[in-house]
């Protein structure tokens, strides 16, 4: 057996092990998760450098965009005061996992602003800085909601008490957080909400996953919403999904540290996305 191989075995089952003894529940769903984990395969897609223009060409509004320099200082406000709780910022300072990306952070604040989602749906919070951009940018819009369904970090407990840090209490009253996996939590939600304008995938990075969530939310996704799907790169989950939308126009963007991509997807791509 192949040394890499066998120690990634062993890093996985000894996480495994960990978040039974902290929730056997959810830990019973990563299961699968895992095993068909082992059949995943990079993609390589055609990243658009010109992403970001390409999406105000989508929402129908002028680039350079007017809302740039007011994202850039909201995303630089949060960076702040995550580090000034004396926490490193970016990849690999949440566990194994990273904090939002800058450049996803700015496609969001241009989204929310210049579409006004009413409903946005998000799953995987962390420490939630890409859930912060999302409600600053509601409230500068006066209105919309935002429904983010996390399961706290199932392999460290000690980093469950950063789990949405970066929301302060003056920014949840437009919040609402849906704790559990999204295998458990996300088509309950969606049957209630109805309707979402709005999503952002950014939980487990699996194919399997990843698929589900799609599948799931683009039943009840409004016309001209859109999907922002983080970590796309790694597994083939994005692209077989896509595939099956015989109309879907899709966004492939590097991300600021040019260490992933995420994808953008308008599922029916006729007219203006969400609402004026």
């Amino acid at each position: 057996m192949d040394k890499d191989f066998r120690r990634e075995t062993v890093s996985r089952l000894r996480h495994l092990a960990q978040a039974f003894a902290t929730n056997p529940r959810e830990a019973a769903r990563l299961v699968p998760e895992g095993l068909a984990s082992y059949f995943e395969h990079p993609v390589d897609y055609d990243v658009d450098d010109s992403w970001e223009l390409r999406l105000h060409q989508w929402l129908d509004v002028p680039w350079p965009c007017s809302e740039r320099q007011a994202g850039q200082e909201v995303w630089n406000a949060v960076v702040r005061e995550v580090q000034d709780r004396g926490l490193a910022f970016g990849r690999h300072t949440y566990g194994q996992y990273s904090d939002g990306d800058a450049a996803l952070g700015r496609a969001l604040w241009c989204t929310v602003r210049h579409t006004r989602p009413a409903v946005v749906v998000e799953t995987g919070v962390a420490r939630g800085v890409t859930s912060r951009i999302v409600l600053e940018a509601l409230e500068r819009n006066g209105e919309g909601h935002l429904w983010s369904v996390d399961l706290p970090h199932p392999f460290e407990p000690d980093l469950r008490a950063q789990t949405g840090i970066a929301i302060p209490a003056h920014r949840r009253s437009r919040w609402s957080y849906v704790e559990g996996s999204s295998r458990r939590r996300l088509p309950g939600l969606l049957r209630e909400l109805g309707r979402v304008d709005l999503f952002v995938h950014d939980s487990l990075h699996t194919a399997r996953n990843t698929r589900f969530e799609m599948e799931r939310v683009g039943r009840v996704l409004a016309p001209g919403g859109l999907m922002f799907i983080d970590d796309i790169s790694t597994h083939q989950g994005f692209a077989d999904w896509v595939r099956g939308i015989a109309r879907a126009r899709t966004l492939i963007c590097p991300s600021e540290d040019g260490e992933g991509l995420f994808g953008i997807v308008a599922p029916h791509p006729a007219g203006r996305a969400v609402r004026a």
